[in-house]
């Protein structure tokens, strides 16, 4: 069977276990929480589905910037899965669980993310001109 790059990435596939996960606990929450269910469902999703987009892209900076934005939906997940936790609409193993799969996945999109953002070596640092004496020549 042929797979395809973000298929390989151990980031991608804890990032589906993240969905399987986030799943299971959208249909234990009470029907008066869907806002909570579609946030948490919206931004678990996001994780994956960028990791796939940045993975397929050859340029650095826009690996990076998916890279970027599938940690920020990371975070966010974390963040509902604390405001469930307070509202005791979670288990403790679950919550238990998806802190310890969210903390895996973003620390392997911040060493994913530095390691495709780059400056190339030929661009000179900015060093400021002695002789510019300003707008206007003052």
């Amino acid at each position: 069977m042929n797979y395809f790059d973000h298929e390989k990435l151990d980031v991608y596939q804890a990032a589906i276990e993240l969905v399987v996960l986030i799943d299971d606990v959208v249909e234990h929450l009470p029907k008066g929480r869907a806002y909570l269910a579609d946030q948490l469902q919206r931004a678990g999703t996001s994780v994956p589905l960028n990791i796939a987009e940045g993975s397929g892209e050859y340029s650095s900076a826009e690996k990076s910037k998916f890279y970027r934005i599938a940690k920020r939906s990371a975070t966010e997940c974390a963040a509902i899965f604390d405001i469930c936790r307070r509202l005791r609409l979670i288990e403790e193993t679950r919550y238990v669980r998806s802190r310890e799969l969210l903390m895996r996945i973003v620390a392997m999109l911040t060493k994913m993310a530095q390691s495709t953002s780059f400056v190339p070596a030929s661009v000179p640092a900015c060093v400021p001109d002695p002789s510019f004496k300003g707008r206007g020549g003052e």
